[in-house]
């Protein structure tokens, strides 16, 4: 995960990097949070790309992740971590001190720094971070809160949740979050993991007969446009929780398919 000296320094060149530790959940006692209302938004700001932490690509465990050559328009849904004292004051992949109590986040391949606001699907809390770190490196994970950004959008508790991410642009209109606190509940989100995109629909269905012998529950197929092509899309879901996700993702690994992909619906 995101918050070593040695991931911030490897980062600015294109390396192989050691498997960092899980971050799917807090490892120590949760620290005394301050009132939800102190951890205010990140205020996006024009910034030139840091030095460190923006290789043209970079390799963790194996797996190679493209740096964005620009957050313009970047949005994407899927499961949310947090992370916190195990990082508290090492370097972040920028090269600045990681801060808990600041309203930032770790992401895979967006450019440093970014800004996004992050919204909670569970609960409909939002809360706008600026992105400084690399990671979560964790199955099913786009996105690593810090603590004070995973208070303000009730994650710490549970560890997870699912969200969507959008980013914002310094000038951009409406996208302050004035209230912090409780919100009414947006309903259940459905999770399912993604197994492939297929431009054939019949690549499609022998990838469904394949989940449905391995007995992986529900398989679909969703189908929509990519430009003037359709793409077909098979779906294994929907899981109750982000628990049920994990399980179901290490099965998938198990039979081969090593790249589900979480999705929201």
């Amino acid at each position: 995960m995101a918050g070593s000296a040695l991931l911030s320094l490897l980062l600015a060149a294109c390396g192989t990097l050691p498997q960092p530790p899980s971050t799917s959940a807090p490892r120590h006692a949760l620290p005394t949070p301050a009132p939800v209302g102190n951890y205010r938004d990140a205020e996006p700001r024009f910034e030139p790309r840091s030095r460190l932490g923006n290789p043209p690509f970079y390799v963790v465990n194996g797996r190679r992740y493209v740096v964005l050559d620009t957050a313009h328009g970047f949005r994407e849904r899927g499961i949310a971590s947090w992370y916190g004292p195990d990082f508290h004051g090492k370097k972040a992949s920028n090269g600045e001190d990681y801060d808990m109590h600041s309203m930032t986040a770790a992401h895979k391949t967006l450019p440093l720094p970014s800004y996004v606001k992050v919204t909670n699907l569970e609960n409909g809390r939002s809360a706008i971070v600026r992105v400084n770190d690399r990671g979560p490196f964790v199955d099913d994970r786009v996105i690593d809160l810090s603590f004070a950004a995973a208070t303000r959008l009730g994650v710490v508790q549970k560890g997870t949740a699912p969200v969507e991410i959008a980013v914002v642009e310094p000038g951009d209109a409406g996208v302050q979050v004035a209230d912090p606190g409780p919100r009414p509940v947006m309903g259940k989100p459905r999770l399912y993991l993604q197994t492939g995109a297929f431009a054939q629909r019949e690549n499609a269905e022998r990838m469904r007969q394949r989940l449905l012998l391995a007995q992986m529950g529900p398989v679909d197929i969703r189908t929509e446009s990519a430009g003037d092509r359709p793409v077909h899309k098979v779906w294994v879901g929907p899981f109750a929780d982000v628990t049920g996700l994990d399980a179901a993702s290490a099965r998938l690994h198990g039979i081969g398919i090593n790249d589900p992909r979480p999705t929201i619906d």
